[in-house]
């Protein structure tokens, strides 16, 4: 980075804030040297902890404020009484260009409702979406969305597929990524008619990519795809059902090699092999949900983090404000419209399920990541 950046950090937000928030952004400082840190929240309890940290100290300003957002806060009730909370005046901040960014491990549903609010989407996208990375057997993959928008009509489907290869190209790197529609099967006929109708779409959509076409639940941890496109119901069920089975493997590895002398014997002599594993699943690795389609930065980390797991939040927002992702969007989202105003692409036509909201609040409170 050739210019210093400041991050908004929502310091009260998270089960173990301010502790987590501050130690990430310090291990964050050491992996991304060109960051300033803004950190909302309760002086009185966040100054002592940057007094224990100099060098942390000294490139980070405490905003304060005693309000914060709750946990269990509804979204509508967090947009309208939060507006000196930790959180809302994080996105401010953003919002007045006063930070490039803003991370949060607070209340998800109440971060995307003040950050549609605050910040607005970018032009051509009608509601943003969660993404997060997945582990995959080819490396790793994005998939959106996972919670924001319960339900959804091929207009936004043909949208987050679209983020979803940006976000490919310019974070992880991918020159031609493949988008896949999430599905109960890979036939053309199967699914309901907004997905059929987003496929249809997509067909013909000069995507920043390849698109696929259906996949299936087991083709996400192959890495069938380098992203997956879904509402926001199934891909939450997605996300946390990969969570608990990856919770359940480590579960029954710990008993089997708890079960005899040998196995323990076992478990010393591969004991190096078993340390890569908990490496490549760590989830801390992949904390760090991106608001995708909204007119500033916003990453969402997960509220029971440690400090590694922050930092990697804090490294992602990075990535996403230095490699110019949300301008790369609007171009794609341009060129596609020229190419759809000039003919050269026909828009699907066929009926939609559930109409776009203007709402500024998501569906429903979207689920804690």
């Amino acid at each position: 980075m050739s210019a210093r950046l400041s991050i908004a950090l929502d310091a009260m937000g998270g089960d173990h804030a301010p502790d987590v928030v501050v130690a990430g952004a310090d291990m964050a400082r050491l992996r991304c040297p060109e960051i300033d840190y803004i950190f909302f929240g309760d002086e009185q309890r966040i100054k002592p902890l940057l007094a224990n940290l100099p060098d942390l100290a000294r490139i980070s300003t405490i905003h304060h404020t005693p309000d914060a957002i709750s946990n269990d806060a509804k979204p509508a009730v967090a947009l309208r009484g939060g507006r000196n909370s930790s959180m809302r005046l994080a996105i401010d901040a953003v919002a007045q260009g006063k930070a490039a960014c803003i991370v949060s491990a607070g209340n998800t549903g109440a971060l995307m409702a003040m950050a549609k609010f605050v910040l607005k989407t970018l032009p051509g996208i009608d509601r943003p979406a969660i993404a997060s990375f997945f582990p995959t057997l080819r490396g790793e993959s994005v998939m959106l969305d996972l919670g924001a928008n319960i339900e959804c009509d091929s207009r936004n489907l043909v949208e987050f597929a679209v983020m979803g290869s940006v976000f490919s190209r310019t974070v992880l790197g991918l020159m031609e990524p493949t988008v896949g529609l999430l599905n109960i099967g890979a036939e053309e006929v199967k699914g309901h008619e907004s997905i059929k109708a987003a496929a249809a779409q997509l067909r013909v959509t000069p995507l920043p990519g390849k698109f696929h076409g259906f996949i299936e639940g087991n083709d996400i941890p192959y890495g069938t795809v380098d992203v997956v496109v879904t509402d926001g119901f199934t891909g939450n069920v997605a996300l946390k059902t990969a969570e608990g089975t990856a919770k359940l493997y480590s579960e029954f590895l710990r008993r089997t090699f708890q079960s005899s002398i040998l196995a323990r014997l076992g478990y010393l002599l591969a004991r190096n092999a078993f340390g890569k594993l908990r490496k490549r699943m760590d989830p801390r690795r992949y904390n760090g949900a991106m608001f995708l389609g909204l007119q500033g930065v916003c990453v969402k980390s997960h509220g029971g983090t440690d400090p590694t797991g922050f930092a990697n939040a804090i490294c992602v927002a990075v990535d996403l404000v230095t490699r110019g992702f949300n301008d790369t969007i609007k171009t794609e989202m341009a060129r596609i419209g020229d190419l759809i105003a000039a003919g050269a692409v026909v828009p699907d036509s066929a009926p939609q399920e559930a109409p776009a909201s203007d709402s500024p609040l998501p569906d429903s409170k979207a689920a804690a990541l």
